[in-house]
C-alpha cells in the first residue's frame, strides 16, 4: 500500500474547510489538517504578489490521488490552485493502517 500527502492553499479558512469537508465526505482523504495565516510570495501572470492562505495537508493513499486531484481543481476558487504530492517512504503502521482504513 503505498501513501501520501497532498498539500494546496485556499484563499480563506471558509474555503479550506469546504475543501476538507469533501475530501473526507468523499473518502480521498483521512485526514486534513488546516494551516492557517500563510503568507505566500509568489508570481502570477509576470507580476510578484503576496496572499494570506490557508495551507491544506491532506493524507491518503497513492491510489486515491488523481481523483482527489480531479475534484480539488473542479471546486477550488483558483484557476491554477498548488496540488503537490509528496510520498510517504515511512510512517507509523498503526497510522498507516488507519489512513487505509478510513478510505475505506
Amino acid at each position: 500500500m503505498a501513501y501520501c500527502v497532498v498539500l494546496t492553499t485556499a484563499s480563506s479558512i471558509q474555503e479550506a474547510r469546504k475543501l476538507a469537508g469533501f475530501l473526507l465526505e468523499k473518502r480521498l482523504a483521512a485526514c486534513v489538517n488546516l494551516i492557517p495565516s500563510v503568507e505566500s510570495h509568489y508570481r502570477w501572470k509576470g507580476k510578484r504578489e503576496k496572499a494570506s492562505e490557508v495551507l491544506l495537508v491532506i493524507k491518503t493513499q497513492t491510489r486515491q490521488y488523481r481523483q482527489l486531484e480531479v475534484s480539488l481543481k473542479s471546486r477550488h476558487s483558483y484557476s491554477v490552485p498548488e496540488i503537490i504530492q509528496i510520498p510517504i517512504r515511512k510512517g507509523s503502521k498503526s497510522y498507516l493502517r488507519w489512513i487505509r482504513e478510513s478510505l475505506r
